[in-house]
């Protein structure tokens, strides 16, 4: 697996957030369930399935945080998902008035490996050490992501099928710039804005060496 650490991408208004993770997960499990149906008829044998559609995916993901060599509650960072439950009327298109609100989308990247857009539909925490005063020291949480659109996991299956390029990371180089960086992931170096937008890049000239960015897909 790849050896940089996780992170949750979380929709925000304009720009997106970063939630990194302590510890990356041991496995991810993806679920896809597809619909079919058929009337069965008394004297009859097995019957024509009927295709009814597909139903959104699921991937589940153990998160595991620790805080031991800190000294803080472990729930400083726990807390922070369980937010990501609520719903934020700050996202794009939300209405209070009309009650279209709801909780933002996530998507999971680890290395090259992102999940589509999801929704966390369960969450499970168990917090399993704790200081001699009670503070949470080490917490395991359980995600259920459910798909939120058409995007697949995982990145294309056909990378020549001119699908959007998953999202990448990038450790930058001695001496390159967001162009130069631009021009090696999607062919045009005038692209640059995408990533020093996805990394909150201020000065697109002072990237630091050993560095890791985010390489987003274009729409």
């Amino acid at each position: 697996m790849p050896s940089e650490k996780a992170f949750l991408e979380i929709e925000g208004k304009g720009k997106n957030e970063k939630l990194p993770c302590l510890f990356n997960p041991s496995e991810l499990a993806l679920k896809r369930v597809n619909g079919w149906s058929a009337d069965s008829m008394p004297g009859k044998g097995v019957p024509t399935l009927s295709f009814t559609g597909a139903q959104s995916g699921q991937i589940a993901v153990r998160l595991f945080f620790d805080t031991t060599a800190e000294g803080k509650p472990v729930s400083d960072y726990t807390n922070k998902i369980l937010k990501l439950m609520e719903v934020n009327p700050d996202l794009a298109g939300s209405d209070d008035k009309s009650n279209n609100v709801r909780p933002p989308w996530v998507v999971f990247h680890w290395g090259a490996l992102y999940t589509f857009k999801a929704v966390i539909s369960a969450l499970e925490l168990t917090f399993v050490y704790f200081s001699s005063t009670g503070m949470p020291l080490r917490a395991r949480l359980d995600l259920l992501l459910t798909q939120y659109d058409q995007e697949m996991a995982f990145g294309p299956q056909n990378p020549t099928s001119g699908t959007p390029r998953p999202h990448r990371v990038h450790r930058v180089q001695p001496g390159e710039t967001l162009d130069r960086i631009a021009a090696m992931h999607y062919g045009d170096s005038t692209k640059w804005r995408a990533i020093a937008s996805a990394n909150g890049v201020e000065d697109p000239l002072a990237l630091r060496p050993g560095g890791l960015l985010s390489i987003p897909r274009l729409d």
